[in-house]
């Protein structure tokens, strides 16, 4: 598993509470980092970012993380706990691809599929899934055959796509998994009329060595139809949300000499693409 790569869920005012609730829930979960805007989670040794960071973005099923476990009865445990304050998304029950599944938003809006079954993903507790709905209907294949060009050592593992009358356009994907230099991703297709897009609310995460990695997957991601943000956010050109960011951002502005930064932090707000010569000056 790859933990320079990770998920990171937006919150409102109320991330250092979910970070709570998930460390009740998960086994082998806690808190590795703390601060006024971020928890990161260790959940079975694999990372995720909780950002707190106001109202202008939430969560929605179009990243949900997949849970699978081989003992049905902690599927069923772990439905039960997401599931109070929430609401099921197709309820616990039998189907099948699984002798117990549900998909359940939980009460912050994180939505999870808990699946009975054997692991594919080795070494991860949990699989980001991204759902290709609306506009980006029937886009998973391009899309996973262009994060596998993006990202070195990557694969497609195995794609089951939808037959004919088989509840969903033939040939949209049911269900595929590829991984990204070692970290594991889901992606499907849904022809239904869904309510959200994907958004900032869950993004992706890729910690960088250098500017010239940084320039890579910045340069790559935006290019046709992609849309740079600030501070390391962009999008894809299929809607989805990644920080590049380099590995001494994280040490600029978590420097031991506040002044130095409060400079760092100062100087990444005003960038796009993080700048690492420009963070270097800001403490020099």
């Amino acid at each position: 598993m790859n933990n320079n790569i990770y998920p990171c869920v937006w919150f409102d005012n109320n991330g250092p509470e979910a970070a709570k609730f998930y460390c009740t829930i998960f086994p082998d979960t806690k808190i590795t980092e703390e601060t006024h805007f971020v928890q990161m989670l260790s959940i079975n040794g694999q990372n995720l970012m909780l950002l707190t960071a106001g109202p202008n973005f939430k969560p929605n099923a179009s990243i949900s993380f997949l849970i699978a476990n081989t003992d049905e009865k902690e599927t069923e445990r772990l439905y039960h706990k997401l599931v109070e304050g929430g609401m099921a998304m197709m309820p616990l029950d039998s189907y099948p691809f699984s002798k117990k599944y549900g998909w359940v938003m939980d009460k912050y809006g994180v939505t999870w599929q808990l699946y009975t079954g054997d692991n594919s993903s080795p070494g991860q507790y949990f699989t980001p899934t991204f759902m290709f709905v609306n506009k980006q209907n029937g886009r998973a294949k391009e899309a996973m055959d262009f994060y596998t060009r993006l990202f070195p050592g990557s694969k497609i593992e195995g794609v089951m796509e939808y037959p004919e009358g088989g509840g969903d356009t033939a040939g949209n994907v049911m269900h595929a998994q590829f991984n990204i230099s070692g970290y594991m991703l889901a992606c499907m297709d849904s022809s239904m009329d869904h309510k959200f897009d994907f958004s900032e609310g869950i993004s992706i995460v890729v910690l960088t060595n250098n500017q010239e990695e940084t320039d890579y997957h910045w340069n790559s991601m935006t290019k046709d139809g992609g849309e740079e943000s600030m501070c390391g956010w962009l999008k894809d050109k299929f809607g989805v949300s990644w920080q590049i960011v380099p590995k001494i951002l994280l040490q600029s502005i978590n420097h031991p000499d506040k002044t130095k930064a409060q400079k760092a932090m100062q100087v990444m707000m005003q960038m796009k693409k993080i700048v690492i010569a420009d963070l270097e000056k800001a403490q020099a």
